[in-house]
């Protein structure tokens, strides 16, 4: 996929950059794609906040509400695989996050599987120490400070409950910030500002290398670029599905556990739908064995079955490709940005380098939530995030280059001296 992206892409001889956006279309392997999602004539570059509906969801949910729900009722939970969708789901997005089946749970928020997460992975730290009863020397949880505001409040709690310290680094400052007394690290793999790709793979061995447990939120990369969850030792990981998987508005989140933490991993929340003996009506707890243990209630089949219906567009489809559509996609519509922008318009936060850029740019610009309430009249959908960034997502399965020409085109529109106002946008 890479090459034919590139050798369009680094060509500026080829033509104008609609020309050469109709010739990348041309050849894009990933194209056929599109007419699976319900799409309009609109830049949908806001996938990196809620995925496009895919076009199995409705007959899907359909079937679920009436004849599942309708006419089997409660035979549904065996019948129809209710109970054990979890699972099942969680498998399905394994191979997006590079791990093998039978580790991955859906269920629940992202918010509520970070606070798993981090509990338990400080809980993991204590019980690798000797005796194991409490967080001994491992008494600090560290987080990125860059982060999505809830994993900082989530953390802070979980900190707070197992009697840690906390304390916020940036990303680039954890290796001098881990210490023997590191019990846990809750990272973002994409800052959801800039669009940064943090070092997975180095930054895991950092934490490793102190003992200490690493807990990766994948909200930004999940179904965008490869993860490698297994490759690189990650301990555990949570995830939303309603981004770049398309699962939907408030689809059911995930929790990563890996397999030789499962029999040590001590949930925070142990509901009754991860007991060993879930109808047994024990009053005490004995947890499931595998990832089950990470389940807390009981599932919210609607969200979570439409979700199911969603994943089937990824069936055949390589996350090597979508990465390099991802790069090919954004590096176009910065090309395109400097070249249809006033110069000095907008300045781009998203690193060059593709070792460090996930699926979305970031401008920073002068008015940003005007300029990106103009772009939205004008048909071309990004977001706006305090004070100064616009965000542009790019979700590999339904965008093309030329929204991204489009899109690039527009923005540049609206800095034309007769589209000016007096604030300057």
């Amino acid at each position: 996929m890479s090459e034919p992206y590139g050798s369009h892409g680094s060509d500026r001889s080829d033509g104008s950059y609609a020309e050469r956006a109709a010739a990348l279309d041309a050849v894009d392997e990933l194209g056929k794609l599109r007419a699976q999602f319900v799409l309009d004539d609109t830049v949908y570059l806001d996938g990196n906040s809620l995925g496009a509906l895919p076009r199995s969801v409705p007959g899907r949910v359909e079937d679920v509400v009436r004849r599942q729900w309708g006419s089997l009722r409660i035979r549904s939970w065996d019948e129809s695989g209710w109970w054990t969708a979890p699972e099942r789901i969680g498998d399905r997005i394994a191979p997006l996050v590079g791990a093998a089946a039978g580790q991955i749970v859906v269920g629940d928020s992202t918010s509520v599987n970070v606070f798993k997460a981090v509990v338990g992975a400080v809980r993991l730290a204590a019980g690798q120490e000797e005796g194991g009863n409490g967080p001994g020397l491992r008494n600090e949880v560290l987080v990125d400070a860059t982060t999505f505001p809830t994993d900082g409040y989530i953390a802070a709690s979980a900190a707070r409950l197992t009697g840690c310290t906390l304390r916020p680094v940036a990303p680039g400052e954890v290796r001098g910030a881990l210490s023997e007394r590191t019990a846990a690290v809750l990272l973002n793999h994409v800052d959801y500002r800039t669009g940064r790709l943090h070092d997975l793979p180095s930054l895991t061995a950092a934490i490793h290398a102190v003992g200490a447990v690493a807990v990766w939120d994948l909200c930004h990369s999940a179904g965008a670029l490869p993860v490698g969850l297994d490759e690189h030792g990650v301990d555990l990981a949570v995830g939303c599905t309603y981004k770049y998987l398309n699962g939907g508005p408030g689809s059911p989140a995930y929790l990563y556990v890996r397999r030789d933490h499962q029999a040590r991993f001590d949930s925070p929340l142990p509901g009754w739908n991860s007991h060993a003996d879930p109808f047994g009506m024990d009053p005490d707890y004995t947890p499931a064995p595998g990832a089950v243990r990470g389940r807390v209630g009981t599932p919210d089949i609607l969200s979570m079955l439409a979700l199911e219906a969603a994943l089937e567009v990824w069936d055949d489809v390589s996350i090597e490709a979508v990465r390099a559509k991802s790069l090919a996609l954004t590096d176009f519509f910065l090309e395109c940005v400097a070249a249809y922008v006033p110069e000095g318009a907008v300045e781009s936060v998203t690193p060059s380098a593709h070792t460090e850029r996930g699926s979305q740019v970031a401008l920073r610009c002068a008015d940003a939530g005007e300029v990106m309430r103009r772009l939205i009249g004008r048909g071309v959908v990004g977001d706006f995030r305090e004070p100064d960034i616009l965000r542009f997502g790019f979700t590999p399965l339904y965008v093309g280059f030329g929204d991204v020409e489009r899109a690039a085109r527009v923005l540049g529109e609206i800095f034309r001296p007769e589209h000016l106002s007096p604030s300057g946008v």
